[in-house]
């Protein structure tokens, strides 16, 4: 039997798929210093229905950002899954690594594996309702960023700076070389390097996420995607749907090359809409051309995968005890010395500690220009995990840049303007004088005062008499913190020519401890 000509449908989506791709990529190149508005960056993280929901709940209040999100939501209602199948960004890229020939010919997993992704989605907005937002790390969008941000762009960093070096020594290279740099620095890659904490735990992840496709072609997808979950309720009221016109003879051409295994040979080669990302496979692949996608009006039937009420029951206990344990840590009573948040963020979470706004897409941590945000491990607890923390011996508040406020889709971190930025405290400075060259070893220093940006000077110099190695008095200049001005950016300690541990930290404002 001779198979029909191809309509080019299959084509079209992974061109669709491939420039979706691209401009998320361009956007999140662009996020650096500013080069492009915050709300023009941050759109694909406000287009995401599962991060404007949780948002509204943990927050008590409707991000007006998340407004974009409807146009997802009518698109699902109207197609079904396509923006799993055509627009997501994670989903082309599980695409581009099939990993057909290590998975051979190994079965799928069970069907009822496909209710995790809703048990995922019940217990994520369950613990939004109760101001915790913690599992949201799950969600593809934020995954995708922030392993962007945090392993991928820094390590191509290294590798390009790497080859530029080696091939700089060889002889005839270095003018083509230098002319490369230039065009690549700053559009594409950091004037200097930026390092982050716990890359390979963020890249070990991503990693084990592509790994999972031996098990099934788009196994996050079917089995884990808690927007895919969310999407797929949606799905089942959607008005065009794929259906088998006329009774199949059975070639099995579209179960085999569904990548989402939902065409069930049982049932005349019928599929879930909840599970169908419309990537037309069967389209092209039926011979007959038996399969379409037509108008329906009614509500599709339920699935033996769905959860039940017993076990959505069970995931919203789990909710409600993961949330009490997390609120019964140490952390929930005295946050630790370190745990610095951007500017202006401690008064937009209640919760500082689990980031009660956060998505943890970390747009923050690509935005800043210093690389002082940096993805929390887990100092700020589980439940802060890879929310952005400042870290000052990696970076410094920037007194002239207030772009986390203005990319930040959730305002976790407010959209301050700058004067109001310069405002805020972060946290205040102490000097260790154990450590301080001054102080100490009585050598010159005055790096701390000399880099605060402030217009009245933060840290101000003391001249005292002391006793020089040599046994001879001499006069030193001795560094003081004016707490009521110091606003805690970092700066000082970013600087502090001491190796390790800086002479001059930063730490949390003052707060009143519960009891």
């Amino acid at each position: 039997m001779k198979k029909r000509v191809k309509p080019g449908w299959v084509t079209t989506r992974r061109v669709v798929q491939y420039l979706a791709l691209a401009l998320f990529i361009s956007l999140f190149i662009a996020a650096r210093q500013n080069r492009w508005p915050g709300e023009v960056v941050n759109i694909p993280m406000r287009l995401d229905p599962l991060l404007g929901l949780a948002s509204a709940l943990a927050a008590r209040t409707f991000v007006a950002g998340s407004v974009l999100a409807l146009i997802t939501l009518l698109l699902t209602l109207v197609f079904g899954r396509a923006w799993c199948g055509w627009l997501c960004p994670l989903g082309t890229v599980l695409d581009l690594f099939p990993f057909k020939q290590a998975r051979g010919k190994r079965p799928s997993p069970p069907e009822t594996w496909r209710k995790v992704k809703y048990l995922l989605l019940l217990l994520i907005l369950s613990a939004a309702l109760f101001g915790n937002m913690t599992l949201l790390f799950l969600d593809p969008l934020a995954i995708l960023h922030r392993t962007l941000s945090t392993a991928i762009w820094p390590a191509l960093d290294q590798i390009v700076t790497a080859s530029e070096t080696f091939l700089y020594r060889i002889p005839g290279f270095g003018a083509p070389i230098s002319w490369l740099d230039s065009k690549l620095r700053p559009v594409f890659l950091p004037t200097e390097p930026v390092f982050y904490r716990d890359t390979i735990l963020f890249g070990a992840f991503f990693v084990g996420l592509l790994a999972l496709n031996v098990l099934a072609p788009r196994f996050w997808c079917r089995y884990l995607c808690p927007l895919g979950g969310l999407l797929g309720l949606l799905s089942r009221a959607a008005l065009f749907r794929r259906a088998v016109t006329e009774p199949c003879q059975g070639c099995k051409l579209c179960s085999a090359g569904c990548p989402t295994g939902t065409i069930d040979p049982s049932k005349n080669y019928a599929s879930d809409p909840a599970e169908c990302t419309l990537c037309m496979e069967c389209l092209e692949n039926c011979p007959r051309s038996m399969v379409q996608f037509t108008p329906g009006f009614s509500l599709a039937e339920g699935q033996p995968y769905d959860p039940q009420r017993r076990e959505a029951l069970l995931t919203l206990g789990a909710a409600i005890g993961g949330i009490a344990l997390l609120r019964s840590n140490l952390l929930a009573k005295r946050e630790s010395p370190f745990l610095l948040r951007p500017p202006g963020s401690r008064e937009n979470n209640t919760d500082i500690v689990a980031f009660t706004r956060c998505s943890r897409c970390n747009l923050c941590v690509r935005a800043c220009p210093t690389g002082a945000i940096q993805p929390a491990g887990f100092e700020a607890g589980l439940e802060g995990f890879a929310t952005p923390v400042l870290a000052p011996r990696l970076g410094y508040c920037n007194y002239s840049c207030n772009a986390c406020g203005q990319i930040c889709p959730t305002q976790a971190i407010p959209a301050l303007s700058l004067e109001e930025k310069r405002q805020q405290v972060i946290g205040k400075a102490y000097i260790n004088e154990s450590r301080c060259l001054a102080w100490s070893d009585h050598q010159p220093c005055i790096v701390c005062e000399e880099m605060c940006p402030l217009p009245q000077k933060a840290i101000q110099l003391e001249v005292k008499e002391v006793w020089g190695p040599d046994g001879i008095p001499i006069e030193l200049q001795l560094p003081h913190v004016l707490r009521e001005i110091c606003i805690g950016c970092g700066i000082c300690e970013y600087k502090c020519p001491v190796s390790g541990e800086a002479a001059i930290r930063v730490y949390i404002p003052p707060l009143e401890v519960p009891f």
